[in-house]
């Protein structure tokens, strides 16, 4: 997870660091995730601060040093104001599992480049619940969204404080509530510059985006890095959708849209689906962006409460809860748990703006949302 970082380093990790540096009173430059001078004099400075050898680089010795700091010594675990990669949720992580040890860890699956899938379990009610982010690469800040609440959660239970004026505790130990929060950490990597643009990864993700000269890149990526749209992958009109977006052009691997070869061909789709597959979810959240809107529907289904939770869960957000156009109304895997099980399940879609929404947004999107993150367990 903490690789070494220095002179000409770029990416989410880099902004992590400073960010640290920066609340730390070393840094007084821009979150840039451009690892130059003025970082480098600050690592230096800070190692000198900390008795460490002054190289300005950071490798195991000064990530350790920072280790207090990264687990929560500065008022804060995850940073909800730098880009969001799979290694920063993977350090956020583990961070939240040090602090609140009664969170459980799973891993549901690997991506195509074999990174792991993580879910956490917060509460041991019979009551199951699951909420799930990041299934398209450039709306990756639905994933510090969740993550913060479980942050929020953790330390309200921790303190015995209500949230969102509910008691913790009773939330705690009615709801198992379940969070994937990155189903797509490969093509969120792409899209936040985790993946360097000197990889092989980066070419051969570019060779597929030029046959897309429309779509930008990589901010357009919605796809795993294989190409293929996982939120078009489930067994719900698979076979419609197919049809839908082949008409559009998206026949081939693409940045988004690319139903792939078959349902259910990717292991991140696979991995949410035999994930719901084992548990016995009362109520489902799949969490994109952008349109501050809730739809709740697929076809003509509808399950019991689920108009009735739609509406409250809009009236405590001011999203608006509509029906999903017809050519999006297909193969996503809201579509599938609510064929499957006719339960409530319902595709959040935060924030205003063009994908990627920028991290400026966070604040708005977590004051909107957390209505809706808290009334999902009270309702389901």
């Amino acid at each position: 997870m903490f690789y070494t970082l220095k002179l000409g380093s770029k990416g989410p990790l880099t902004e992590f660091l400073q960010n640290i540096l920066q609340k730390l009173g070393f840094y007084n430059g821009k979150i840039d995730g451009i690892f130059g001078y003025n970082t480098q004099n600050s690592v230096i400075m800070l190692q000198t601060n900390f008795g460490l050898i002054p190289d300005g680089i950071v490798g195991n010795n000064t990530w350790n040093a920072l280790m207090p700091y990264i687990n929560g010594g500065l008022n804060f675990i995850v940073p909800t104001n730098i880009s969001y990669s799979s290694n920063i949720l993977y350090i956020n992580i583990n961070s939240l599992k040090n602090i609140y040890p009664f969170l459980e860890i799973f891993s549901s699956g690997t991506s195509v480049l074999g990174k792991k899938i993580p879910v956490i379990k917060i509460g041991v009610g019979s009551k199951e619940v699951f909420y799930s982010s990041a299934i398209h690469a450039n709306e990756w800040i639905t994933a510090p969204l969740l993550m913060n609440f479980v942050a929020d959660f953790c330390y309200c239970y921790s303190k015995n404080l209500t949230i969102y004026g509910y008691n913790s505790r009773e939330l705690f130990n009615s709801v198992s509530l379940y969070i994937m929060p990155m189903v797509n950490p490969d093509g969120v990597d792409l899209v936040t510059g985790e993946i360097s643009s000197n990889s092989s990864l980066y070419y051969n993700t570019k060779l597929i985006a030029n046959n897309y000269p429309n779509i930008p890149y990589p901010n357009g990526w919605k796809a795993n890095i294989k190409g293929v749209d996982l939120n078009l992958q489930f067994p719900a009109g698979w076979y419609n959708a197919r049809e839908i977006k082949y008409a559009q052009g998206f026949t081939k691997p693409a940045p988004r849209d690319f139903v792939g070869y078959g349902p259910l061909t990717e292991p991140e789709s696979l991995a949410i689906y035999n994930f719901t597959l084992n548990h016995n979810f009362s109520l489902i959240l799949s969490y994109h962006t952008q349109g501050e809107v809730i739809f709740w529907q697929f076809q003509n289904y509808n399950p019991p409460n689920s108009l009735y939770i739609g509406k409250k869960l809009s009236n405590v957000s001011g999203y608006s809860l509509e029906s999903t156009p017809y050519n999006s109304s297909f193969a996503g895997y809201k579509d599938w748990f609510i064929q499957n099980y006719n339960k409530p399940g319902y595709t959040i879609e935060a924030g205003l703006g063009t994908n990627p929404l920028p991290i400026s947004q966070f604040d708005e999107i977590y004051r909107k949302n957390l209505g809706i993150l808290i009334n999902s367990l009270i309702l389901s």
